[in-house]
């Protein structure tokens, strides 16, 4: 038996999420039944990120155990044409039998698009959040820059989390701004990168930033709502379709997780 590493792309809008879970067809859940199917025997995924339902990613991590003969660098190429459009493992290799990609130390980068445009975008409207009055780039920044560090972010945590300790380290929050391809609008995107986060904390980080870009708050407010740990305090869930688990690098030592 030997384990196999795999990353994962996909559109997640017709999927509850990645977990498995009874009576929904979740990316896990297909991936453990294509996998099964190709390579003759049971396989159960373990992935990195239990993204939520909507929320896409270009590079989600997940191993699994098999005894195939395939080389683990064909895996996906024997795979890919039999899984649905919307998913695709993008490259497959061997690993180390004791790798576990949700409790190894590593640092996961998330994006999140906002459509800043009067009018809806019909080609965006799966993969951004439209904001339609304009947003302070230079304010949502500096409010960004106060949510980098080891802080409690409990603000940011939505309710229903199992976890032992909502203390997070942020390494970056960055804010770019491109011209939308149709023209009107603008591309907003705001990226975090950290080495762990709670139950929707990247989408209510973004809905906070939306609100200090509408100058609904001042950027330095978000230094209050994080020594506050106060949810009601902090911006909206902003909507899963917004949000693309960018990439997932590992660290050389590891670590458990919460």
């Amino acid at each position: 038996m030997k384990r196999y590493r795999i990353t994962v792309a996909y559109d997640g809008t017709n999927y509850h999420g990645w977990q498995e879970q009874a009576g929904a067809v979740t990316i896990e859940s297909v991936l453990n039944e294509t996998l099964s199917r190709i390579l003759g025997e049971d396989i159960h995924v373990m992935g990195a990120s239990r993204t939520d339902a909507g929320v896409h990613a270009y590079g989600n991590v997940a191993v699994f155990d098999a005894e195939t003969t395939i080389p683990g660098d064909r895996i996906a190429y024997a795979v890919n044409p039999h899984l649905p459009e919307d998913i695709r493992i993008m490259r497959s290799e061997e690993t180390d039998p004791d790798f576990h990609p949700r409790y190894a130390a590593c640092r996961k980068t998330y994006a999140y698009h906002i459509y800043n445009g009067r009018i809806p975008n019909p080609s965006r409207r799966l993969y951004s959040c439209q904001v339609p009055v304009p947003l302070d780039l230079e304010a949502m920044q500096e409010a960004g820059n106060f949510m980098e560090g080891t802080h409690d972010f409990k603000c940011f945590c939505a309710s229903g989390a199992q976890v032992k300790t909502t203390v997070r380290t942020v390494n970056e929050v960055r804010v770019i701004r491109n011209p939308a391809a149709d023209g009107e609008g603008e591309e907003i995107t705001v990226f975090v990168t950290g080495e762990g986060f709670l139950y929707n904390m990247v989408r209510i980080m973004a809905g906070t930033l939306i609100k200090v870009g509408r100058h609904v708050y001042p950027p330095r407010h978000v230094e209050e709502i994080i020594a506050s740990r106060d949810r009601t305090l902090a911006g909206d869930t902003a909507p899963a379709k917004g949000l693309f688990l960018q990439k997932i690098v590992y660290l050389p030592e590891d670590r458990e997780r919460s």
